[in-house]
């Protein structure tokens, strides 16, 4: 035994597992061999004597009543017993007697005592009798006229005979409760024998697992835990850990992939962090070239009328919103701006449209002071917005609104885009949310700018932040941005 611990060093991790494994498993294979070979004779025993009370309990509880129903309703002729074609199915006693001394005769067949024997030997002949009585019912039946002498016939000689049978059928299941009485004292007794050996087999097994299992452990744990302080340095940030546990095994070839993997890791770190930088940018770039071109030609073509018609104080202005709206569209190249700058986008962008739609379309925005400092990604309200007007108000006849809200909540910031437009139906709120959520190809014109939107909070601060929506056709939408409060001062 020791000099076979003493290989374990020598082999694979699953060679050295496997060698114990067997060492441990092999005496319970035995024991198993032993236990099933003395106990499955009592099992078929038990097992018959269970099925064969059974069997005779279903007869116990049901004959009796079935066959005195069945010569009752015969001879008052509701079974029409003499008609073939009208007879009804399941009323025939002479399918039931013979269905009964089958059965019993086949529980005779395999019975090992005598007393048992006895029993079914007794219900048979009363089986046989009752047959006998049950034709002198039936010929009367078919000659006719002989009522009074059956039910007589069916009081002194069907339900005598039933209640005997009954009878013995409880005498045999005492009797078969008795012999399985006596099986089980002696599965009891073998159960304990086997009990002794399992707890002695058992005992050796527990002290060889205890000694193998140490030196077994010792060989694969240390250069594991090595590997594990190697790991954890690699997973704070250290690319430069290496590793070799000085053996051949499965260990070194995992060593060497550790190595390799923390290079490769290293060099995906830098490209993923590049990438992300790259993506972020052309997301923005992205809705930035979303912004409607016939805004900006509309927008002009407004702005040429206003001159035109002498209009030059609301030209001049219309020009000066939107200079604000493109100056934080572009913003110098920043991606985060503050809330002001954003409400300031978005306010310019409304004041805009006002001038197109003033009889169709009014405005509101509201935001706390707390939070116009702190900082928000450009472009996250505006197409919110944009998307409220084009797909809201305009699809509605009246004088639709929009009102913007922003406050502070705990750490976070929460804004509120909300419409008295045509809003939507289950269908297509269902539709969109499923685009915001990356789930359905978002469409150009129906959900693209909020999908980019949520694309960018999630990447930015994680799947606790974003869009949700909320609308009733013909009541209106509300559209619900949650975001971090991060504040120049950097109070969160």
């Amino acid at each position: 035994m020791k000099k076979l611990l003493r290989s374990y060093g020598g082999t694979g991790i699953r060679a050295r597992l496997n060698i114990f494994s067997m060492l441990c498993i092999v005496p319970m294979i035995a024991l198993f061999i032993f236990t099933f070979a003395s106990m499955y004779r009592f099992y078929r025993a038990y097992d018959q004597l269970v099925r064969n009370i059974t069997s005779a309990n279903e007869y116990n509880m049901s004959f009796k009543e079935s066959m005195d129903e069945m010569m009752y309703k015969i001879i008052i002729g509701s079974a029409n017993w003499t008609d073939a074609e009208e007879k009804l199915e399941g009323e025939d006693p002479k399918k039931l007697i013979r269905e009964a001394e089958e059965h019993f005769r086949s529980l005779r067949e395999s019975a090992e005592s005598k007393t048992v024997y006895a029993d079914l030997s007794a219900l048979l002949k009363l089986l046989g009798i009752l047959d006998e009585r049950v034709d002198d019912i039936l010929r009367n039946v078919e000659e006719g006229g002989h009522y009074d002498e059956n039910m007589e016939m069916l009081d002194l000689n069907i339900r005598t005979l039933t209640s005997l049978i009954q009878d013995d059928i409880h005498i045999y299941i005492n009797d078969e409760a008795d012999n399985m009485e006596i099986l089980r004292q002696r599965v009891a007794d073998s159960f304990l024998k086997t009990f002794r050996v399992l707890i002695l087999l058992v005992a050796a097994v527990i002290l060889f697992s205890l000694y193998g299992s140490k030196k077994l452990a010792d060989s694969i744990t240390e250069p594991v835990t090595k590997l594990c302080d190697m790991t954890t340095k690699f997973a704070g940030g250290d690319f430069s850990v290496s590793y070799d546990p000085g053996t051949e095994d499965e260990l070194k070839t995992l060593a060497d992939s550790f190595n390799s993997m923390v290079g490769e890791i290293g060099i995906l770190v830098e490209d993923i962090n590049r990438e992300q930088k790259n993506a972020r940018d052309m997301e923005l770039r992205l809705m930035q070239e979303q912004v409607n071109p016939h805004f900006l030609y509309n927008t002009l073509d407004a702005i040429t009328w206003l001159t035109e018609s002498g209009e030059n104080k609301q030209a001049v202005q219309m020009i000066q919103e939107l200079s604000s709206f493109f100056r934080t569209t572009l913003s110098k190249g920043r991606d985060l701006i503050t809330v002001r700058e954003e409400q300031e986008h978005i306010r310019s962008y409304l004041e805009i449209q006002h001038f197109r739609y003033r009889d169709i379309m009014e405005y509101e925005i509201t935001v706390d002071e707390e939070i116009a400092g702190c900082t928000i990604q450009k472009l996250t309200l505006q197409p919110i917005v944009e998307n409220a007007l084009y797909h809201g108000i305009k699809n509605k006849r009246g004088l639709g609104r929009i009102t913007v809200n922003g406050l502070r909540d705990g750490g976070d910031m929460v804004f509120t885009v909300q419409d008295n437009g045509i809003g939507m139906t289950e269908e297509e709120l269902r539709d969109l949310r499923l685009r915001i959520e990356g789930k359905m190809e978002p469409e150009k014109k129906n959900g693209f700018g909020m999908a980019v939107v949520q694309a960018r909070i999630r990447m930015q601060y994680g799947e606790g932040y974003g869009l949700s929506v909320d609308s009733r056709y013909m009541e209106g939408t509300t559209v619900t941005v949650r975001l971090p409060a991060r504040c120049e001062s950097g109070e969160t």
